[in-house]
């Protein structure tokens, strides 16, 4: 039989590319995902709920047009079902309206079972006019608050002026969670850090607490 070496060479070539190319996907299909989207701009795809008193979610909840509507009433919060370390969560949200005693919202982090009203955490302030105040809650605790030596209900206070929009206008909150440290950042603004934090890993949640807002994004970022 005659061997077409040409024809072989070929074939040769062709394989070890088909084989190249299924270990470079093989590759990418393994490679670590430092950026997520938590919110997938549809519905609720990877979040749960707890409200007070077992009320209805989603009488409190909604996806329209890929926003985020939260009515704020009952208090509660959504959470993702994943728990993490190490990360920078932003959340992009605005106030449809404010109104007194209806003006509160916040970014909770490390956030502990079991699910109540409300669950050991560290929350980065949404209220209105504090955006940037650090709460730790439900026995959670850290340095700087240790050392004001008040309850759980008095935060750490922001440093210097607040940062936020107006109402009506977008703003990005971000919390930046590295090791045993929380960092608040406003609108790109550093404005608060508490340090030898109890608590370093958890869920991620929004609260529902009073407050008519929207939501647009909420990402995050796995620090190496």
């Amino acid at each position: 039989m005659k061997i077409n070496f040409t024809r072989v060479a070929l074939l040769s070539c062709a394989l070890a590319s088909v084989i190249s190319a299924h270990a470079q996907d093989t590759k990418a299909a393994f490679m670590p995902v430092n950026h997520l989207e938590l919110f997938n701009g549809r519905d609720f795809t990877g979040w749960t709920f707890c409200m007070k008193d077992n009320a209805d979610p989603m009488q409190t909840w909604s996806v329209t047009n890929g926003v985020i509507h939260c009515t704020g009433k009952p208090t509660g919060y959504l959470r993702t079902t994943q728990a993490y370390s190490n990360y920078v969560v932003t959340v992009e949200w605005r106030f449809r309206k404010v109104v007194p005693k209806a003006d509160n919202t916040g970014v909770l982090v490390h956030m502990q079972l079991p699910d109540k009203v409300w669950p050991m955490c560290v929350q980065n302030q949404g209220k209105s006019g504090r955006q940037g105040d650090l709460f730790v809650m439900d026995g959670v605790e850290c340095k700087e608050h240790l050392a004001l030596g008040k309850d759980a209900n008095t935060p750490v206070p922001l440093r210097g002026e607040p940062n936020e929009n107006p109402i009506g206008e977008w703003n990005t909150n971000v919390t930046i969670c590295a090791g045993n440290d929380v960092k608040a950042v406003i609108n790109g603004k550093l404005l608060n850090e508490i340090t030898e934090c109890t608590a370093s890993s958890g869920f991620i949640g929004i609260q529902s607490e009073g407050a008519d807002i929207e939501i647009r994004k909420i990402s995050l970022e796995l620090l190496k």
